[in-house]
């Protein structure tokens, strides 16, 4: 797919949809109380600000002309204790906001998180985990502003927009006129750019999630990058990569920052249209009732006029880069989750081991099948190994066992049972996993064991360790069990890291044990002590084991070579033999290369 790579643009081709602001509705209603509480102490502040304009027109036209010393001081007293109470509701809404705010980003992020550990192998096999990331940390946190501060703003400027037009029209209705017919050709200029503006801050999110998933891809390869000298092909990809987004930024910050100027400008073309109409009202004789005190105060209601004005704009500013950002967001919320509970799914009893394929067809791709009418029935305790070429459906058989993806058609049976009737976590929790990428965890030695199995004590655990020979080379270390490892197990070889792996699934004692190359990385010697410790494990215990090499899994109670979607041969290590088959040249190749 095209999206799968770190230069290819993620496409969102829907109409700009305010349905997605108004989403963020179910995540604002349980903080309501503080909401309400917050949004009366700055409506409440709202309007006693509102009045200091007038407080000045009284003292200019009345008290200073009448000598009313009294009158000043009152006054002067009163707008001091209104300023100082819209101060302590700044201070209280702040409070209160940035705590809602970062509520309701930590709620927002751990759905979307939530969600992430639900999406089947398929979600993560089409797209770049950078472009994932990008997601639950950037996009999530620029939310941070808009809910936090910019709809309760908003909510409060709207009101104090409605008191200063009160406050105006009481005072002049014909500079009140003048004021605002500046507004239609604000809401015209917002018209047009609006397109342009969504499509260049989407553009801007897929630049950065671009950047994002070339950092995280390069940052995982940075060994094969050093080994293959690729360093400078690599910061040229980077600097193409960072200079693309710089542009996406620029460009949509050129959108974002045009609102304010022009806010600005239509603000000081009706004011000097005010001051000129005033100055000659006055001048003519105190024509209209517009003396000096009522054009400072006018004057004073025009800054307090544009201020919400230009708060809404950027607020809607705010929501045209937000929705950009939800979009993505409810996008991958949205995602379905292929891979669930059925409605009618019951517990899996305590599994016994007899698994079964029954006529089972999957593919990855739709018309690209890479198994095709699989049948096969495994009992209780018996050993499988899977063998054959590279990509012919190994992993994918072992992986419909623990059902990591859905069968296009037919069943997977275990005791009998349909795993697709069943909950994933009672299936799930009863089998032991080993993949091919021996995956560790930043921490220690022990809590990566003990990954499989929270509740092991670290006795079970070191018994583990012992049973799959990572026992010895633990101890050799500085802190034993208690060593730190780094994310992906940078310290260990990779024998070691498949050790620990192999210790984690056998924590966990399955009932049904898979191994996806368990040996792949271990060397002859501790491969002949470790196939001691895999006898006794294997026993009583059903067992699917994939193989490269060939003398881990010659005492396998059978082996199916698979190739072309299905099994083409099927049998113990003798009876292959001396079919003279597909096993049997996989068996001589082998032992010629080896010899």
């Amino acid at each position: 797919m095209a999206r799968n790579k770190f230069d290819v643009d993620e496409t969102l081709e829907e109409k700009f949809d305010i349905n997605q602001v108004i989403r963020l509705k179910k995540y604002i209603i349980p903080h309501k109380k503080k909401m309400f509480l917050a949004l009366f102490f700055m409506l409440s502040s709202s309007l006693l600000a509102t009045f200091i304009p007038k407080f000045m027109q009284m003292e200019m036209d009345d008290c200073i002309p009448a000598g009313d010393t009294r009158g000043i001081v009152f006054l002067s007293v009163l707008a001091a204790v209104f300023s100082l109470y819209v101060v302590l509701c700044i201070k209280i809404k702040i409070t209160l906001t940035v705590s809602v705010g970062q509520d309701i980003i930590h709620q927002l992020r751990e759905e979307l998180f939530s969600h992430l550990q639900e999406l089947p192998f398929s979600y993560y096999d089409e797209r770049p985990h950078g472009k994932i990331q990008v997601r639950v940390v950037n996009y999530v946190n620029s939310l941070s502003d808009i809910l936090s501060n910019g709809i309760l703003n908003t909510i409060t400027d709207l009101f104090s927009l409605v008191f200063i037009i009160i406050f105006m029209m009481s005072t002049s209705v014909r500079l009140t006129l003048i004021c605002l017919c500046g507004l239609p050709v604000l809401f015209l200029f917002i018209i047009i750019i609006k397109k342009g503006q969504r499509r260049a801050w989407q553009n801007q999110s897929n630049k950065q999630s671009n950047l994002n998933a070339y950092i995280a891809e390069n940052i995982n390869g940075i060994r094969v990058t050093q080994a293959f000298v690729r360093e400078k092909e690599n910061i040229r990809i980077f600097n193409h990569l960072s200079n693309t987004y710089r542009n996406a930024w620029m460009r949509a910050s050129y959108y974002g920052f045009a609102l304010g100027p022009m806010t600005d400008l239509i603000s000081t073309v009706t004011t000097s249209f005010i001051y000129v109409l005033g100055v000659n009202y006055i001048a003519g004789g105190n024509l209209h009732g517009v003396q000096t005190g009522v054009l400072i105060m006018f004057t004073a209601y025009i800054s307090r006029f544009w201020a919400p004005i230009n708060t809404i704009a950027n607020f809607y500013n705010g929501v045209i880069t937000a929705v950009s950002y939800l979009e993505r967001i409810f996008e991958t919320i949205d995602e379905p989750v292929e891979v669930k509970d059925a409605p009618d799914a019951v517990e899996m009893p305590a599994i016994q081991g007899s698994v079964e394929f029954d006529h089972v067809h999957f593919s990855y791709e739709d018309g690209v099948e890479v198994l095709h009418d699989v049948n096969f029935r495994v009992d209780k305790g018996e050993t499988i190994a899977f063998v054959g070429p590279t990509g012919a459906g190994k992993s994918t058989i072992v992986n419909l066992i623990s059902r990591f993806y859905n069968t296009d058609s037919g069943r997977v049976l275990v005791d009998g049972q349909d795993i697709s009737r069943v909950t994933l976590h009672s299936l799930r929790s009863q089998m032991g996993v080993m993949m091919q990428d021996s995956f560790i965890f930043s921490g220690t030695i022990m809590d990566n064991i003990r990954y499989g199995n929270d509740q092991a004590t670290d006795e079970e655990v070191i018994r583990a360790a012992k049973t799959v020979c990572a026992h010895d080379f633990i101890m050799e270390m500085e802190d034993g069990y208690q060593s730190q490892v780094n994310e992906r197990g940078s310290r260990l070889s990779a024998g070691q890291r498949q050790l620990i792996s192999f210790a984690r699934a056998l924590l966990a004692n399955p009932a049904i044990l898979i191994l996806d190359e368990a040996t792949s990385s271990i060397d002859t010697e501790t491969e002949l002590v470790l196939q001691e410790g895999l006898n006794r494990l294997l026993q009583g215990r059903t067992s699917f084991i994939i193989a490269h090499r060939l003398s881990t899994i010659q005492k396998a109670d059978c082996i199916m070579y698979i190739d072309d979607g299905g099994i083409v041969e099927a049998g113990n290590h003798e009876e292959l033999l001396e079919k003279k088959g597909r096993y049997y040249d996989l068996y001589m190749s082998q032992y010629q290369l080896e010899g």
